[in-house]
């Protein structure tokens, strides 16, 4: 089957240990099944597994790939739920298991013609959305759910602040917050991105750093280090700093420490979603008619001009991959 996969590790130009060419059919063990890969789509989790992020060398070639709609053989499609518990009889929140991993870390990813995950490991696609759009609910979306209501605790007529419009995480909390009655701010340094936010329904956009109007309830986080001050300072006394990623460094030049404690604040971690959560979010998405923003959609064989595009950054939204 075709797939595009990590044969290597190149931590400077992770492009160059990308492979998209043969695999063999994977076989199903006991209590998993292979499915028909329809639509997949790719997140910066791809270009760290290149750099050898998270990946040990004994375990490549490794497929990448943690989004997708695969074709059920009694439900049709279905999105996928990538998590994948590693605790023998864990029975808690699965992003808990300290030995959990997402498809293409332990086991092979969704970039590929088929895919095998843990039987019930998927979610009915809704029914509005294609199958690219549908995928990126898989991860990004799911990110993003949880991070608004779960760990933000936030409620409808609140203000959040998005640092980094334009990836598939920040586009999708745009989306999420203002279906939900949130007022939605977000920064980006390229104007476009900033319009495109406001297309999206953010309410006000604003360049990396900038003076807000006034305080936030709440920051969604994923820049890490080029922003965290301005995250900490935008702040209200007692709102929360949700963090899912770091793509700018996780090392600030200033932790805040001082401001954090006096203004009681609340920094908080999340990571992915729960199969619960997953469910929760594909039925507010049918409900409420949400399309997950596309910026562009390539053929499985050509992943490389797909990845070489995320890297570049030229991105609003998902690129998705039909297979």
């Amino acid at each position: 089957m075709l797939a595009a996969y990590a044969a290597r590790f190149d931590a400077d130009h992770p492009l160059t240990a990308l492979e998209v060419d043969q695999r063999p059919e994977p076989e199903a063990a006991p209590g998993w099944a292979v499915l028909p890969v329809v639509a997949t789509g790719l997140n910066h989790h791809d270009l760290w597994s290149l750099r050898g992020v998270g990946l040990r060398a004994e375990q490549l070639p490794m497929i990448l790939g943690c989004d997708a709609v695969a074709r059920h053989p009694e439900l049709g499609e279905v999105v996928v739920y990538p998590v994948v518990p590693g605790t023998p009889g864990w029975a808690g929140d699965t992003t808990l298991d300290p030995r959990r991993s997402l498809l293409s870390e332990l086991h092979q990813g969704t970039l590929a013609e088929h895919v095998t995950v843990p039987e019930g490991s998927w979610v009915p696609k809704p029914e509005h959305l294609s199958a690219v759009e549908a995928a990126a609910l898989s991860t990004a979306w799911l990110t993003a759910y949880r991070m608004l209501f779960r760990n933000a605790q936030v409620t409808p007529g609140d203000t959040v602040l998005v640092q980094g419009a334009g990836g598939g995480v920040a586009t999708a909390l745009v989306q999420l917050g203002a279906a939900a009655g949130l007022r939605v701010w977000v920064t980006s340094r390229d104007g476009l991105k900033r319009e495109r936010a406001v297309e999206l329904g953010a309410d006000r956009a604003f360049e990396p750093g900038a003076r807000l109007p006034e305080r936030v309830d709440a920051v969604l986080e994923s820049v890490g280090a080029a922003t965290w001050s301005h995250s900490v300072n935008a702040l209200r006394p007692g709102g929360t700093i949700v963090i899912c990623g770091a793509t700018s460094g996780d090392a600030p030049a200033k932790a805040e420490l001082t401001k954090i404690f006096f203004k009681q604040l609340r920094v908080i971690g999340s990571t992915m979603g729960t199969h619960e959560e997953l469910s929760k979010l594909c039925s507010f998405v049918a409900r409420t008619g949400l399309r997950p923003q596309v910026d562009s959609v390539f053929a499985l064989s050509d992943a490389r001009e797909a990845l070489e595009k995320m890297e570049r950054g030229d991105v609003v939204g998902k690129i998705g991959i039909t297979v």
